[in-house]
Order: structure tokens, then sequence, then C-alpha cells
């Protein structure tokens, strides 16, 4: 009866984080075709990955989230913790336009002191949903 409780918990798992994974690929969908509305033609998993680690005066994505997207990370300034940005690790992430959105502004003008490129944006989403 235990294997039996294992076994559909695992299942349960596995498709509640199949349907975060469906869920983030529907977002990043909405956002990518919104940036090529705007004229992007490409985005780049690399250079996004670039982006991540890349400093501005001081500061970069990695500082509050990690190098590594599929660990905790802590805010710099509160440091207060951060949940895993990869969708891998946590299936709630990249499921949210609204959210989505409303973080990259935040963040971009924290980090960069302006806001993100939809360039900038897609490379960092399709490399973050790789993940």
């Amino acid at each position: 009866m235990r294997r039996q409780h294992q076994v559909a918990g695992l299942i349960l798992a596995l498709g509640l984080t199949a349907a975060g994974s469906a869920m983030a690929s529907e977002a990043v969908r909405q956002l990518l075709q919104q940036y090529r509305q705007q004229g992007i033609e490409t985005f780049d998993a690399d250079a996004g990955a670039a982006f991540w680690q890349q400093t501005f005066d001081g500061r970069s994505c990695a500082s509050c989230h990690t190098s590594d997207p599929e660990a905790v990370g802590r805010h710099q300034r509160t440091g207060k913790p951060i949940e895993p940005m990869a969708p891998s690790v946590n299936p709630q992430r990249l499921t949210d336009v609204k959210q989505m959105n409303k973080w990259f502004y935040r963040n971009c003008n924290w980090t960069l002191g302006r806001e993100c490129s939809a360039q900038e944006k897609g490379n960092l989403l399709i490399w973050l949903q790789q993940r």
C-alpha cells in the first residue's frame, strides 16, 4: 500500500510539473510574440545567459538570483530569499505574463538603471525556459 502512495505522489508531482511547464511555455510564447511585434526577429539563449552574468554598475541578475537559476537566491539589499527562476525547479516561474512584466520592469530598472530591451528580455526568457 505504501508503495502505491509513493507512486501516486510521484505521478501527481510530475503532472503538476508538466502543467507548470505548459503554463510557462504559453506565457513565454505570449511575451516573445509581443517582442517580435516590436521588430525582434530572433532570440538567443547564450546571449540570455551572458546577460544574466553581466555586471551593470556593480549589479547583475546573478547578484540576487545567483549564477545558477536553479538555486535559491537572496535579494542583495533586503536579504529576502528568492525562489529559483528555473521552471524545471520552480514550476510557478514564467507562468504569469503580468507578473513577468512587473518583475522585468522593477529588476531591470534596479539592476541596469533602465528598462530591459525586448531583445534582452526575450533572450533571458529563452535561456530560463531551457533551465
